[in-house]
């Protein structure tokens, strides 16, 4: 991971990817990377994770290397307007946005080609060693990928075409996508789907598969446990045990290369992000 300029972060909704993305972000700037990390949707998740209450379309230091901002799709169609028709900054754009608006929500690939505009334009930028995207869930990833290529595709020429191919060959060559999964049966089968597919397209290369809130096993056996009086504690460790062993039969099927433990403890999203990092720098 962190071998790209542009590192995309994506999983199945409630898994842990905004977590795995800041701590992307810490971990690259412990190194004396400078580093942007974008949230494309539910920006509060990752602003937590940040250690910060939220994050603005204007990207902000928050810790020394990482700055960060989250997308405002209006501002972002503004800017996407001003870039491609070159447009300068004091002009009016109001009815070219209205008129895209309403563009974007008809026509296929534009309201994603102008979302996954922003964090390809911060790496042509070169401000920055590292854009880290926190992405869509898995569900709609997929269209934002593709959506250079689409665009392009029904584009017959100019700028805009131009512009969609450039952003498709910074997908092809100069960025990776991280997978978060849990070790359960969705989590899995979404990841295996995704990774099957996006390899097949060759949109954007899939550098890693991250398995997190992994439980390990216990040094505990059947008759060590029918020992144990009946309690809480008991409890405990049956409902321990099995939940390690039903992890272990989806780690098995996912292979992931990375392993995160379940962190135990009331621990704040930010401290869960900061031991994350502190993980990833020892994998």
């Amino acid at each position: 991971m962190l071998d790209s300029h542009l590192v995309v972060v994506s999983g199945k909704g409630g898994v842990g990817k905004s977590a795995v993305a800041a701590a992307l972000a810490l971990q690259a700037a412990s190194h004396g990377a400078r580093v942007l990390v974008v949230g494309l949707t539910e920006p509060l998740g990752l602003a937590e994770h940040l250690g910060v209450e939220r994050l603005t379309y204007e990207a902000r230091e928050i810790h020394p290397g990482v700055s960060a901002l989250a997308l405002d799709r209006p501002a972002a169609l503004d800017e996407y307007i001003r870039l491609q028709l070159r447009v300068p900054r004091a002009a009016p754009t109001a009815q070219l946005t209205r008129a895209l608006t309403v563009l974007a929500e008809t026509a296929p690939g534009i309201r994603e080609i102008v979302t996954m505009g922003k964090p390809v334009f911060e790496v042509w930028s070169e401000r920055w060693d590292h854009v880290i995207v926190d992405a869509p869930p898995l569900g709609q990833l997929a269209s934002y990928l593709r959506a250079p290529q689409t665009v392009a595709s029904i584009v017959p020429g100019g700028r805009v075409r131009d512009q969609a191919t450039a952003m498709a060959e910074v997908l092809a060559q100069d960025s990776e996508l991280v997978l978060v999964a849990t070790p359960a049966e969705l989590p899995v089968n979404e990841t295996l789907e995704a990774v099957a597919m996006l390899e097949g397209e060759g949109v954007i290369p899939v550098s890693a598969v991250v398995a997190n809130r992994v439980v390990e096993p216990l040094d505990v056996t059947n008759r060590s446990l029918s020992r144990l009086p009946e309690g809480p504690h008991r409890e405990a460790v049956s409902l321990h045990t099995a939940v390690a062993a039903d992890q272990t039969y989806w780690l098995a099927e996912l292979d992931p290369a990375i392993r995160l433990p379940y962190l135990f403890g009331l621990l704040t999203p930010f401290e869960v992000a900061a031991r994350i990092a502190d993980l990833l720098e020892s994998t």
